[in-house]
């Protein structure tokens, strides 16, 4: 087991690509133990397999709707219409932009693509307004990691091809809770910074203003198309009238309609480099995903899961110890892994130990999202923080070291939603 390992880590620290990391490990395991059924076929067939699930061809076309609804315009409506009713509370605009997080997560399903479509907008509008530019950042930086908690979610997805003892469905419907607990702790933080370093009184009276030139009629008439989209796509789950690819595939259609036809903000002529950009990430991800699919059944033959369960539990004895650990893991884990690779990887592991424990695979489920979310932020891999260096121009690490108060701010939400398994079960029933 441990020279199996080994093998993985050297490979992720000499810069080996993930997807062919876990596969050289794989074949490695196969070269030491000829023994193992694990030759050049078998590994081909499970590569192969491993993305031959109805569930999987909902990650590209979430991807590509998001890719539209960034073009579309889709964030900016939604912050206009929060902004129109709490501009002018205190901290009323960096709560409108972790709302907009929240409804544009409930489109994309992706704190990256969250952290784009809103920062760009969002960062600039709030430093006008008198705003310190790294607490926009900083801000948008971490509130994007909503996007991957609040359904649909790509990582619930993800979780739910690693184990087939939840649904997709039912991860969506647990994530609503956790969600917006975490928004609203961080819209607290907002006000709290906001009384204790003031505003900009004077400026934001004016873009209150400006934006109440229009009337409450023509700001909802302006926004209501990008208002319906996150009702159309959960409505159309949770009532049981579509399953989640269904409705993947639903939000291409209706994002479509919306930016050619409504918002008339994309053309005909935008098509092949959105369809480039959705292929660009939607190809990364289906190589992780088959990857991994060979690695965890070669975890599982080599009987690893099972050593790693004897090793937990002789550390940690109680369900208290069992769930600090393992934050403490996957925070780690977080840092170093991207959210994919990390829940194909690690499932297969910690769960088994989880249930033993007697928790839900949903709670579970939550728990890992909810700490792989804080590592889009943390680096070396911290992808919301590459994104939000990209729109600002900010160097990475000193965005890491503003955002760490909406960090800690995320983490007193995890502990909630860690031992406080209600928040993320209640719904379920």
């Amino acid at each position: 087991m441990l020279g199996f390992l080994l093998t993985f880590i050297i490979l992720l620290i000499i810069g080996v690509p993930i997807a062919i990391s876990l596969v050289f490990t794989t074949l490695a395991a196969w070269i030491t133990n000829p023994a193992l059924p694990i030759d050049g076929v078998y590994i081909y067939k499970n590569l192969v397999g491993g993305l031959n699930s109805y569930a999987i061809l909902a990650v590209p076309l979430f991807v590509l709707a998001g890719i539209i609804m960034a073009r579309g315009g889709i964030s900016k409506r939604l912050f206009n219409f929060f902004a129109y009713f709490v501009g002018r509370l205190t901290a009323g605009l960096p709560a409108a932009s972790v709302i907009t997080c929240l409804f544009y997560g409930a489109i994309s399903g992706s704190g990256p693509a969250t952290t784009a479509a809103v920062g760009s907008m969002a960062i600039p509008y709030l430093t006008e307004n008198g705003y310190k530019k790294d607490f926009s950042v900083a801000l948008i930086a971490v509130a994007g990691g909503l996007g991957v908690i609040i359904p649909p979610s790509v990582p619930f997805i993800m979780y739910g091809q690693a184990t087939s003892e939840v649904s997709v469905g039912g991860m969506f419907t647990a994530g609503v809770l956790p969600g917006l607990l975490i928004g609203f702790c961080l819209i607290a933080y907002c006000w709290v910074y906001c009384k204790r370093h003031g505003e900009d009184k004077e400026l934001l009276a004016k873009g209150y203003a400006a934006l109440h030139e229009k009337s409450f009629f023509q700001v909802f008439k302006d926004s209501f198309w990008a208002l319906l989209t996150p009702v159309l796509i959960l409505g159309g789950i949770y009532g049981g009238i579509l399953t989640p690819t269904e409705a993947a595939a639903a939000s291409v259609l209706y994002s479509l309609i919306i930016s050619l036809f409504v918002y008339k903000s994309i053309t005909i002529k935008d098509f092949p480099g959105l369809l480039k950009e959705a292929i660009d990430g939607g190809v990364a991800i289906s190589l992780v995903v088959a990857a991994a699919t060979v690695f965890s059944r070669c975890l599982t033959l080599l009987q690893i899961p099972h050593e790693i369960g004897v090793i937990f539990g002789q550390i940690f004895t109680t369900k208290v110890a069992f769930l600090l650990g393992m934050n403490v893991l996957l925070l780690f884990i977080g840092m170093i892994l991207d959210t994919t690779s990390a829940i194909l990887i690690l499932t297969p592991l910690l769960l088994p130990i989880a249930e033993s424990f007697g928790i839900s695979p949903y709670h579970f489920g939550i728990i890992m999202v909810v700490n792989l979310a804080v590592g889009f932020v943390t680096p070396p891999v911290g992808a919301n923080l590459y994104v939000a260096s990209g729109i600002s121009g900010m160097d990475i690490v000193f965005i890491a070291k503003k955002a760490l108060p909406f960090i800690i701010t995320f983490l007193f939400a995890l502990l909630l939603i860690t031992f406080i398994p209600q928040i993320s079960l209640c719904l379920l029933g």
